[in-house]
């Protein structure tokens, strides 16, 4: 092959041009950094890149044509061979166990047209959050060889059952190339979630139809995402740019670690020299202060924006990202957090991300890590303070109507600020971290002994209930309770001010055993289980539709009056017997049950919540009300009944959320 000329510094990565491959890499520590291009049986090729400051580069001269598929790796000072971070195609070392190499990525066929992105207001979107390949790997509907792949989340019997529920995106569990942790192997199991990326650019071959072909994958990938925006569904990715699969103290040297372990990774002096810092749990922390991270990062989210079509991010550990230098001693710089921090402003600011949707998990395990609300103001945010308050009002009754109004109303103690909207609060009840629905109500603690850890791993506390019996039992009176709580929760993320997001398999009653951190389980335990049918989604998709064609009940302002006077949304909030609420009220821990009332007139909605253990009436809001549905009914089909004026009081069962219209007598036809 020719030998290697100059080159430019920009664009970092691998890519072929006119004149051949055009290579660079960012490496502040290293002396020479070698391109080693790597034949099938494992032989290299070595050629030395040029410098220019901090970035490596050289141009290999091909032909056209001639550098498509080439595997490649780089050597620092004569190191073992890394993987460039920047890598689009990633593939196994041929003969070096536990080594990966970037291969030279080709193009992707432009099609003639492409579904244009949904581009669905913050305020109209619904969440469901899903692995890919635990969505379809056990579906009869999706053919046995798309199961558990891209192709099988967009088959047509998948984009059917998202368009039946009434979702608008999918928030994917991490796609990018990501490896297990070595603890793992020994015992049969592997990183399932993909919560320890290798290369930001790669997607994870292992949701792929054809795992063997990086090219075949990400065009796999890319179709997908066109198959959803055509049935108008956008797709977010859960990116973990907060730590890598390279570990902390002694983990293995794969890409960034060999190139500058400095540079792209927080270290601080000690005893022993320098340690890692770990505000991720996972035994590194990438430096996002760093103006070469930022890029890293921004670069990452263009390329899966511009070129793979995606429609947003989920930031895992979002802190992180905002989190400022550290000099040990310098009191300003020990890395806090900082909603001005130079990454979270490039995205707001990147003319690529510009319609992106940005969501934050919005803590980390690091100095002040907790960070609900405080994210810029484009951001939306994983609530937890929704999740654990709904949870206790319907399930371990220990929290006051105060807390769960204020939840219900939008969570204004952390967002309403900075013109931000109650949108900027994602709410759930569920997610991948966690129990599922069914499992929610079915156990009242953790049993996650099949992860290898002796049930340390996992949250210890998660106001769950068994209703009385922990996991399995074919008690009638149980199993119904069960069906209650859970559609009582269910019903109360899709009626609240908020971005509602709903966990995948929920509407299916999966469970997971009890297992509550099913990270390592790619198998039944951590799949989607189709057997029982869709439990819960007509209910599901009657309450999204209400909440599309209802004027007060799906609007982005808060509750109560306005400063300049009027109301965005009229509400009233009384007790049982129809009273208004006074201070003692809201925080009696003796009794939950509220009515509210949203809007005025004929398009007002009333709910009256009953989490209490027996029946009782309510006394509702003058005017004639029509039941459009309550949650205890588990014969609920979502089929449009004829609206007639329900009786007050209005006897609402226990454990139960009731939702009733302005009723408006039909005019009679004329003969």
């Amino acid at each position: 092959m020719s030998t290697l000329e100059a080159g430019s510094p920009a664009p970092l990565g691998a890519h072929l041009c006119a004149k051949g491959l055009q290579v660079a890499v960012v490496s502040e520590a290293a002396s020479t950094i070698e391109l080693c291009l790597v034949e099938g049986d494992g032989a290299e090729t070595r050629r030395a890149l040029g410098r220019t400051l901090d970035v490596f580069h050289g141009l290999l001269p091909l032909a056209p044509g001639e550098g498509e598929g080439l595997v490649y790796g780089l050597r620092v000072d004569g190191g073992p061979l890394l993987l460039d971070p920047y890598a689009r195609e990633i593939v196994p070392h041929p003969t070096l166990p536990d080594r990966y190499l970037g291969r030279v990525a080709s193009p992707l066929p432009v099609p003639e047209a492409r579904p244009a992105p949904p581009a669905t207001p913050a305020s109209e979107t619904v969440l469901y959050e899903v692995h890919v390949r635990g969505f379809s790997q056990q579906n009869p509907a999706v053919p046995e060889a798309l199961r558990g792949t891209f192709a099988g989340l967009a088959h047509p019997s998948s984009l059917a059952h998202f368009a039946s529920l009434g979702v608008t995106a999918l928030s994917l569990l991490p796609v990018h190339f990501c490896l297990s942790e070595p603890h793992l192997r020994p015992l049969g199991l592997r990183n399932y979630w993909g919560y320890s990326t290798l290369g930001y650019f790669a997607a994870d071959p292992r949701l792929s139809a054809t795992p063997e072909d990086p090219a075949a994958t990400r065009a796999e990938f890319r179709a997908m995402v066109d198959a959803l925006h055509g049935a108008g569904i956008e797709v977010i990715l859960d990116a973990v740019y907060n730590h890598t699969a390279e570990g902390g103290e002694g983990g293995p040297s794969l890409s960034l670690r060999g190139l500058d372990e400095d540079l792209y990774y927080r270290r601080v002096p000690s005893s022993k020299g320098l340690r890692y810092l770990d505000w991720t749990g996972c035994g590194n922390t990438l430096d996002t202060s760093h103006p070469r991270v930022v890029q890293l990062v921004l670069d990452s989210m263009r390329y899966w924006v511009g070129e793979m079509g995606v429609d947003g991010f989920r930031f895992d550990l979002a802190p992180v990202l905002g989190r400022g230098p550290v000099f040990p001693g310098v009191d300003d710089a020990d890395g806090r957090f900082d909603p001005r921090a130079a990454l979270l402003v490039a995205m707001g600011q990147d003319p690529v991300l510009a319609r992106a949707k940005l969501i934050a998990e919005p803590w980390d395990v690091g100095p002040g890590g907790y960070q609900v609300g405080a994210f810029p103001g484009r951001f939306l945010e994983w609530n937890d303070r929704f999740r654990d308050g709904v949870r206790r009002y319907w399930l371990t009754r220990d929290v006051d109507r105060g807390e769960f109004a204020r939840r219900l109303a939008g969570s204004s103690d952390r967002f309403h600020h900075g013109l931000r909207s109650p949108s900027a609060s994602v709410n759930f009840v569920t997610a991948h971290d966690g129990f599922t629905l069914a499992d929610l109500v079915a156990h009242a603690r953790k049993h996650n002994l099949a992860n290898g850890e002796d049930n340390r791993d996992g949250h210890d506390h998660n106001y769950s209930i068994n209703c009385g019996v922990e996991g399995d039992t074919d008690d009638p009176a149980i199993l119904a309770r069960r069906e209650r709580s859970s559609r009582a929760l269910l019903a109360t993320v899709l009626v609240a001010q908020g971005t509602p997001m709903l966990l995948a398999g929920d509407e299916l009653g999966n469970g997971q055993g009890g297992n509550n951190n099913a990270y390592c389980q790619d198998n039944p335990i951590g799949w989607l289980d189709w057997a029982q049918g869709d439990r819960h989604g007509p209910l599901i998709a009657a309450l999204l539709r209400l909440r599309r064609e209802h004027p007060f009940l799906g609007v982005d302002a808060w509750l109560g009056p306005l400063p300049g006077g009027g109301e965005a949304v009229p509400v009233a909030w009384r007790r049982p017997d129809g009273e208004a609420m006074t201070r003692e009220d809201w925080h009696d821990p003796g009794d939950g049950a509220l009515i509210v009332r949203l809007g005025v007139g004929e398009r007002a909605l009333v709910f009256a919540f009953n989490p209490g253990p027996e029946p009782r009436t309510f006394v509702l809001p003058r005017g004639q009300w029509a039941v459009v549905l309550n949650t205890a009914d588990a014969s609920f089909e979502g089929a449009a009944q004829r609206p007639c004026p329900c009786p007050d009081p209005l006897p609402v069962p226990a454990e139960s959320l009731t939702v009733a219209t302005a009723f408006v007598p039909s005019t009679p036809e004329s003969p």
